[in-house]
């Protein structure tokens, strides 16, 4: 075996009680895990991701309600991409875990700069986690989205769209047969920032070809919501509540009586 990929003993990570108040509150809030859930956790390697794992191991110690966790990595074969560090930090954790190569990469580069080159690649990446998880009897899929994300999106919708819209904290997808879960929901993208920097995650940092040049929409809106909450401390607590009855569009098509006849 290359040296580089011995099992490494990952020691138990203390648990913010911040992030540890917040992912509890979102997953009773959004009522995200049910007793008997298996979820898979999307894991790219970024600090928010990382953090999510490490939170949802806790809360597998600490939750009344029992649930099964396994972790999926998709690979697109992009040259500024190596995901296999991951793989002995997984193995020392004693987790189920699925590295899925696929060329998006590839598939991706006709459009590499025009707007649609994102939500191409999301949408691939997100079709490769569907079939993980159903080809592993996986019945959610929990995603690293954080307040900060859902802000984003709500503002681009708003600009680029006219639409009021963002992502959904929980919902199922069409098919019927996964849900989708977010359980970082409530949770400020620095949070995770710190946790990853004080806990030495082994944290990847993509660089997606796609951002080389010019910063992205996405980017932009990050920095237009910088400035504003410099003037006003309190503006993601405000857009959380403003935003909340478009997180909780899909509640109500979720029927857990069905889910665990």
């Amino acid at each position: 075996m290359n040296p580089a990929l011995q099992p490494v003993v990952a020691p138990r990570l203390p648990v913010p009680k911040l992030l540890q108040r917040r992912i509890g509150r979102a997953v009773a809030d959004f009522r995200m895990i049910q007793p008997g859930d298996r979820i898979l956790l999307a894991l790219s390697g970024g600090k928010d991701s990382l953090t999510l794992l490490h939170m949802l191991r806790a809360m597998q110690r600490q939750f009344s309600v029992p649930f099964e966790l396994g972790v999926a990595t998709v690979d697109p074969m992009s040259p500024d991409y190596d995901p296999q560090v991951l793989v002995p930090y997984m193995a020392s954790l004693e987790i189920p875990y699925f590295l899925e190569r696929q060329d998006i990469y590839e598939r991706a580069k006709k459009h590499l700069l025009r707007p649609s080159y994102c939500s191409f690649c999301a949408r691939m990446r997100r079709g490769v986690l569907y079939r993980c998880a159903r080809r592993e009897g996986y019945n959610v899929l929990a995603l690293g989205q954080h307040l900060d994300d859902f802000a984003e999106s709500f503002f681009m919708s708003m600009f680029y769209n006219g639409e009021m819209r963002t992502m959904k904290a929980h919902y199922r997808v069409r098919e019927g047969d996964l849900r989708v879960i977010r359980p970082l929901v409530y949770c400020r993208e620095r949070q995770m920032r710190q946790h990853a920097e004080e806990q030495q995650l082994p944290v990847i940092y993509e660089n997606c070809p796609a951002c080389f040049g010019k910063p992205t929409e996405r980017q932009h809106m990050k920095e237009l919501l910088a400035q504003q909450e410099i003037r006003d401390p309190r503006l993601f607590k405000q857009l959380q509540r403003a935003m909340l009855p478009l997180m909780r569009k899909g509640l109500e098509d979720l029927n857990f009586e069905d889910d665990h006849d």
